[in-house]
């Protein structure tokens, strides 16, 4: 049976690709080094871990839609890594590339009426597919929200020095 991806969480997808794109247009290889000075994760570290996570579950949901997309740690384990590739905008293409292949793995399982594999016997994607969609923006919002805290608190600026909104005004994000 073919499920059909809701319009409303293609559209949250579509939405957090554009915040990822936004912090990516917004940092720059300095910024990369920002820590909370507490023995937290660099804003580098969160920034590779996001990339990461679209090949690291590819590779056991889909592994023929991970293949070939781009490594941008180096390390142990997707705990203890650091950042190989520095350069905001070769991340940028690894978001780019990691989220048209989640996509695809996503809506080829809605067409074929299947679901993914549960690696971690956790019950994962068993009801639907698209499920996946939502771990990443889910997942990628709690990480994205700690890295751009790391700049408030540590420089009072935002990303490459931008000051903070005046009167709580908010930043357009989407």
């Amino acid at each position: 049976m073919t499920l059909p991806l809701p319009d409303l969480l293609l559209e949250s997808f579509r939405r957090n690709v554009r915040v990822n794109n936004m912090l990516l247009q917004a940092i720059t290889s300095a910024d990369l080094d920002l820590s909370d000075g507490r023995g937290g994760w660099t804003v580098s570290q969160h920034l590779g871990h996001l990339v990461h996570f679209r090949p690291a579950w590819l590779s056991m949901l889909s592994p023929a839609d991970a293949q070939g997309l781009p490594e941008v740690i180096e390390g142990e384990s997707w705990q203890k890594f650091s950042l190989s590739e520095r350069d905001p905008a070769k991340l940028a293409e690894a978001f780019r590339l990691g989220d048209a292949a989640a996509l695809k793995a996503v809506e080829a399982a809605l067409s074929e009426g299947r679901t993914f594999p549960d690696p971690h016997g956790e019950g994962s994607y068993q009801s639907n597919p698209a499920h996946f969609l939502q771990h990443i923006i889910v997942h990628d919002s709690h990480h994205r929200g700690a890295a751009p805290r790391k700049w408030m608190r540590w420089t009072g600026t935002g990303p490459s020095g931008a000051s903070r909104p005046a009167g709580g005004q908010k930043l357009p994000l989407y």
